[in-house]
């Protein structure tokens, strides 16, 4: 009796896990049979609707991590105006050619004769985001007091127009809008709705709502009495270096898009694992350099931007050289050049920190590296020694093979070339030596 009760307790028990793996797999085919497979027809059918496309190659490395992400990107935007699809180039060549893929995986937004080429980080919420604003028109319009509640806890950071959409401010707005819609959210509203949550004097405004607080355009107030060229690059200036939050992390994305703010980039270098945990000791650091931006941001807003790195590998390359964790680099974003302190960046307090900053910022401090020919010539080098020693760390058999045949054959050509004469003239000399005999 008891071993028919154990039979059948165990047999229960492999069902339930069979239900279980089953379930999760049918869930995982339903996820990612979102994504829908294209060919080359979608050269001719991509002018209706929109679409947010992943163009692939089945051996690329990346791609097949982004894969998964991108299943969840397709269940997050089903119930959305956004097709989302993936496009395999090694299958449908002429549809890579008619798209310019130049690299693996390419993440693209397609609406009508628009094509965007996504730049950002490739994680469920950050691809989202960027299908939602993309998808809309580049300013929104809010019309109800409570979608503002709904703004500021969904968004990290927006922007805020504020008063009747006509003049010179608004037809700039807009305009920025435009420019910048791949990376932020722009809205629009009157002065009643937005009275009940930000504290302005006059219309127009433009404001900045991020990590619950919000900023002003500082000149909105006497753009009528400005230079319409003035204007323009003003407020496109300020919305580029409002655009990020006061500490972002770092990454090999969105480095570009935060050297563009033309300011120094504060980086606090640290490393994270395999589960993005940082020690103990690294986090100390990045929270005493985050500390200094955060209570002293009017004095470093207008020429620095603060930020930290996880992977330091996009330090070594930015210096061109291996730094020990945790570790801090300032880089001129106008002249490419870096800066390290003198300090021990574990004995770094806020008060060196200050002092640091403001040696750059009087150009006092030592600059390294720049943008010249040489610095470049340098870093392509420095870049090639990298790649091989992660292939050979990677895979040192495929290494030896991608290299070592071609710098053998090499060998051997170049032994024929330059070696093969030597032994005709030995062989002619003895030819000679025996006639002479």
């Amino acid at each position: 009796m008891f071993w028919r009760y154990s039979q059948l307790k165990a047999f229960l028990s492999v069902f339930i896990v069979l239900v279980s793996v089953s379930t999760l797999f049918a869930w995982r085919r339903a996820d990612s049979s979102r994504v829908l497979e294209l060919t080359d027809r979608f050269i001719d059918v991509r002018h209706e609707g929109q679409w947010l496309v992943m163009f692939y190659a089945p051996w690329c490395g990346y791609c097949k991590r982004t894969e998964p992400i991108f299943g969840l990107v397709a269940q997050a935007l089903h119930a959305t105006n956004v097709r989302v699809g993936r496009l395999d180039c090694t299958k449908y060549p002429a549809a890579a050619r008619e798209f310019k893929i130049r690299s693996y995986p390419t993440i693209m937004f397609i609406k009508g004769n628009m094509e965007f080429t996504y730049h950002g980080d490739r994680s469920r919420d950050d691809l989202v985001d960027y299908a939602l604003r993309m998808s809309g028109p580049p300013v929104q319009l809010v019309t109800r007091t409570e979608s503002v509640d709904m703004l500021k806890g969904s968004h990290t950071i927006f922007f805020m127009f504020v008063g009747l959409q006509e003049g010179i401010v608004w037809d700039t707005y807009y305009a920025a809008a435009e420019n910048y819609q791949e990376h932020g959210f722009f809205y629009a509203t009157t002065e009643d709705i937005a009275a009940h949550h930000f504290d302005f004097q006059n219309s127009p405004a433009v404001i900045v709502y991020k990590e619950e607080q919000h900023h002003f355009y500082p000149c909105a107030h006497r753009a009528h009495e400005m230079d319409p060229l003035e204007v323009n690059e003003t407020i496109h200036h300020w919305i580029n270096v409002e655009r990020f939050v006061s500490f972002p992390k770092i990454t090999r994305f969105n480095i570009h898009q935060l050297l563009k703010t033309k300011k120094n980039l504060v980086v606090a270098v640290v490393e994270e694992d395999k589960l993005n945990q940082v020690a103990t000791h690294e986090l100390e650091f990045r929270d005493m350099v985050e500390g200094v931006i955060r209570k002293h941001r009017e004095r470093y807003h207008d020429n620095f931007q603060f930020g930290w790195i996880g992977d330091p590998s996009i330090a070594h390359s930015i210096i061109m050289d291996q730094l020990p964790t945790p570790h801090l680099v300032v880089i001129n974003s106008t002249t490419q050049h870096h800066y390290l302190p003198d300090d021990d960046p574990m004995q770094m307090t806020p008060q060196a920190l200050h002092m640091f900053l403001e040696a750059i910022h009087n150009e006092s401090a030592i600059a390294l590296g720049g943008d010249t020919y040489l610095v470049r010539v340098n870093r392509a080098l420095f870049e090639l020694k990298k790649s091989l020693i992660e292939m050979w760390r990677g895979n040192p058999v495929l290494t030896m093979v991608i290299f070592g045949l071609p710098l053998g054959f090499l060998s051997l050509i170049l032994y024929s070339i330059f070696c093969g004469d030597c032994m005709v003239i030995e062989d002619e000399d003895e030819d000679d030596h025996e006639k002479k005999e």
